[in-house]
């Protein structure tokens, strides 16, 4: 008899301080995963990148650098995906009200770079309503819908 295993999302969660020498053991934990569910080079280093973001970020912008604060990071990692959220202590922002940093004056300042980087990198990036906590997923491929739209074989009568 043939048992198969379960396609069942494995859930994890760490509360950790707030300090940014604590992204390496996020980061690890979270990598270490991705790469047990088959995740590429590609993905590995996309999420790399956007998790030391988001969580450097709660660890300075949210918590202003307050060591006894926590930071709250849950994901969830399946074959398909990884779906992470990183939650802060502080009061929050409105990610509407960054700068693209692409544009203007805006070429000219230190902010809002990060939050281009993870919107690049991760296939879907939403905050709460307080702004205190992001909340990103990334496919290891590509949703079915994305890849329609982007099909340029298909008959366009």
């Amino acid at each position: 008899m043939f048992i198969m295993a379960s396609e069942t999302p494995t859930n994890y969660s760490m509360i950790v301080e707030s300090k940014p020498s604590e992204v390496v053991r996020v980061c690890d934990e979270v990598l270490a995963k991705l790469k047990e569910n088959g995740f590429g080079k590609d993905d590995l280093f996309a999420v790399h990148l956007t998790l030391e973001e988001a969580f450097l970020n709660a660890v300075k912008h949210g918590n202003k650098s307050d060591p006894s604060k926590k930071v709250i990071v849950e994901y969830s990692v399946s074959k398909e995906k990884l779906e992470i959220s990183i939650t802060d202590q502080g009061p929050g922002f409105k990610p509407d009200n960054v700068e693209d940093p692409r544009f203007g004056e805006a070429l000219f300042k230190p902010g809002g770079r990060g939050l281009l980087l993870m919107n690049s990198y991760m296939d879907m990036v939403k905050y709460n309503e307080q702004g205190n906590s992001v909340y990103m997923v990334r496919y290891k491929e590509k949703p079915l819908q994305h890849r329609e739209s982007l099909d340029l074989t298909k008959d366009k009568d």
